[in-house]
């Protein structure tokens, strides 16, 4: 998520509406269906909104201290919190500025899904599989579910809309709907997560099936599309993977089956995913090559660059000579990632600094010491990445040697090269000349290497 903590003040007012009634089962569903998904905090602060819109007489509002003091957490996190709850479907915000040209919000609250709604949600059952593996996901489904009758043996017969109702019904219906809507200047609401439709091409997609002889208007109807996007933004695939993973999930009779769909788009993010993003990050590097040479920018402007244009994992194959990533660090960074809300090239300029500084080795306590730092300094760019580390490398150094003296033998520190762009004091001249010891031509071989796609 890319939120700007500084749009939310604790000074700044908020109301509460309710949008439906709440389920008897919600508490159940937001413990153990919700709660693996996006976290405590992020249950607390519904919670907390709830209960206060029982509680709040009329109008009032209310300034966001009130929330940090129920929460008592700081208000980036509970921006975070809100975030969240706001991607998943179970909030909706809304901004306006009053009389004295203060920030006001209205949170209108939304009730969760029951257990049966969530597991008939593909987007929500796959996140919660990922969470919580595929035993505990089963064994919790089965918990939370009433015995169902079996479809096994029956064939769905029943009617349609359009069966029943006469088309020019249907037209009559959308047109006053629409004019509803547009009179009270108000969007049709949706529940569950949040997902643009914009995300996948359904044009370059219908055209793709059509080439290859398929019928894209019984394949590309409107659930699978729904399904298609949200696998799509779950997975973060790009239409050509899409392509592919439909076409994989085509059956003989030319229907589309929802499970191998998602197999495949599994299967694209987890197992092939190292091909691809080589060959998307060329196109990138390409891209990033001919602006570079257009611009007249240093090797640190075009370092930068590189780290905010490429991936965390691809960082992590260039600096192993194009090996692929072993699925531990990728764990690793992923959770100090999402655990402390670091952006990607942030990430980079992270791990970039502890390879070094460790040997090559990536250690977690030492990431999430940095990254839980760098986190309450809302670093957000790889220029305030790299200039924190500059003027904190007194302190992370000491952070590595608490961790390094339990280790017999010591070796020469390294630091970045970008790291030697810092101005050094004169009493830290030694230091400096220690790190000039590294390569001058590494970022340009580096940059050279990434460009031209390790060959």
């Amino acid at each position: 998520m890319s939120y700007s903590i500084g749009k939310l003040l604790p000074v700044d007012g908020f109301k509460i509406i309710r949008n439906g009634e709440l389920p008897r089962s919600f508490h159940r569903s937001l413990s153990h269906l919700y709660q693996p998904i996006v976290g405590r905090l992020a249950v607390s602060l519904y919670h907390v909104l709830i209960s206060e819109s029982d509680m709040v007489e009329g109008d009032q509002v209310q300034s966001h201290h009130t929330l940090m003091s129920y929460l008592s957490a700081p208000l980036d996190k509970i921006y975070e919190a809100r975030g969240k709850l706001e991607a998943i479907g179970l909030l909706r915000t809304f901004r306006s500025i009053d009389e004295d040209q203060q920030a006001v919000y209205l949170y209108s609250v939304r009730p969760p899904f029951s257990p049966e709604e969530f597991f008939l949600d593909d987007m929500l059952s796959l996140l919660l599989h990922y969470e919580l593996g595929k035993e505990k996901y089963e064994r919790l489904q089965s918990r939370l579910l009433n015995a169902r009758q079996t479809l096994d043996g029956f064939t769905e017969v029943t009617a349609t809309f359009d069966e029943v109702f006469h088309n020019k019904m249907i037209e009559t219906v959308q047109r006053e709907t629409e004019t509803i809507a547009k009179q009270q200047n108000h969007q049709p609401e949706s529940r569950g997560p949040v997902a643009s439709m914009d995300r996948v091409d359904f044009h370059w997609l219908n055209h793709a099936l059509k080439k290859r002889m398929y019928p894209s208007e019984q394949i590309l109807n409107g659930r699978n599309k729904k399904l298609i996007v949200q696998l799509a933004t779950l997975y973060d695939l790009s239409n050509t993977e899409l392509e592919k993973a439909v076409t994989w999930a085509i059956d003989e009779n030319h229907y589309l089956v929802e499970e191998e769909l998602k197999a495949a788009c599994h299967d694209f993010m987890k197992e092939q995913k190292n091909d691809r993003q080589r060959e998307s990050a060329l196109d990138r590097r390409e891209k990033m090559k001919v602006e570079n040479t257009s611009t007249n920018g240093t090797k640190e402007d075009q370092f930068i660059q590189m780290l905010e244009e490429i991936s965390p994992r691809e960082l992590l194959e260039d600096v192993s000579n194009g090996n692929r990533a072993s699925e531990q660090d990728l764990k690793m960074i992923r959770d100090v990632m999402t655990e402390q809300g670091i952006e990607p090239g942030v990430m980079n300029v992270l791990v970039h600094y502890v390879l070094l500084k460790t040997d090559m080795k990536l250690s977690k306590p030492y990431l999430e010491k940095i990254a839980s730092h760098w986190a309450r300094k809302n670093v957000t760019t790889v220029r305030q990445a790299m200039n924190l580390a500059k003027a904190e490398h007194q302190k992370y150094q000491q952070w590595g040697k608490q961790k390094s003296q339990k280790r017999k033998n010591q070796k020469e520190e390294v630091i970045p090269a970008w790291f030697t762009q810092q101005e050094a004091p004169q009493h830290e001249k030694h230091e400096k000349q220690e790190a000039a010891q590294v390569n001058t031509d590494d970022i340009a071989a580096r940059i050279k290497r990434l460009t031209n796609k390790g060959n």
